[in-house]
């Protein structure tokens, strides 16, 4: 009895076709997982390059933004600030969806609210200010769409990890048990065989020997 994946296999003719119709689906969904490995990797590449990109755009608009509230924060002191963010909405509306790379669920996310304006007064604010507010409302959606992009690679990864760790199994641990077990069962089958074949050479002999004997008496008795 020889063991492959974990299952015990009896060495018989109908044990050999069942492991290798085994081994035939494991040679094909080793194919597939291959298949899905290149995918998941240029699909990363390109997300990836999709990420930096990402980072790029909204590099500048940030920087510039953080310099408006700094020169803001300068002018009008800290307490004027805090006073002015208490009348700022703490959250966004977003919607969240959910599309599928390779097989894999990603969430995508976009700003549902309308264009909010201004929700303080002019009086103690300063243009530095202002600038800051619009130029933060509008680098929003690319920063969505960044995480948005980074979760995704994050899932991609994940899911290549998951996959390579499924065709490293098949390569090195079930295929060649499935192998080990074709040679084992197909080896013990021959034995028999063998083993048949002399019995069965030994029954002919003994009958021809049975049947001279035979012939020798049969003279003498008439």
């Amino acid at each position: 009895m020889s063991v492959a994946s974990g299952n015990k296999v009896l060495p018989t003719k109908i044990g050999l076709i069942q492991t290798k119709r085994s081994l035939r689906t494991s040679r094909t969904v080793y194919k597939i997982l291959e298949d899905k490995r290149e995918v998941l990797l240029k699909r990363l590449d390109e997300m990836i390059n999709e990420a930096q990109k990402s980072r790029d755009d909204m590099w500048d608009p940030l920087s510039e933004a953080y310099r408006q509230l700094y020169d803001s924060y300068l002018r009008l002191g800290p307490a004027t600030l805090e006073s002015i963010a208490t009348s700022t909405p703490p959250t966004v509306d977003v919607s969240v969806n959910v599309r599928m790379i390779v097989s894999v669920s990603v969430p995508t996310m976009q700003i549902t609210q309308k264009n909010v304006g201004l929700t303080y007064g002019f009086a103690d604010t300063n243009e530095s200010l202002d600038k800051a507010t619009r130029m933060m409302r509008n680098v929003l959606p690319g920063i969505l769409k960044a995480a948005e992009i980074e979760n995704a690679i994050f899932r991609l990864a994940t899911e290549l990890e998951k996959t390579q760790r499924l065709l490293n199994a098949l390569e090195y641990i079930i295929i060649p048990g499935y192998q080990d077990t074709i040679k084992f069962i197909s080896a013990t089958l021959e034995e028999r065989e063998r083993e048949e074949f002399v019995r069965l050479k030994q029954v002919k002999r003994i009958l021809e020997r049975k049947k001279e004997l035979m012939e020798d008496v049969a003279p003498q008795t008439q």
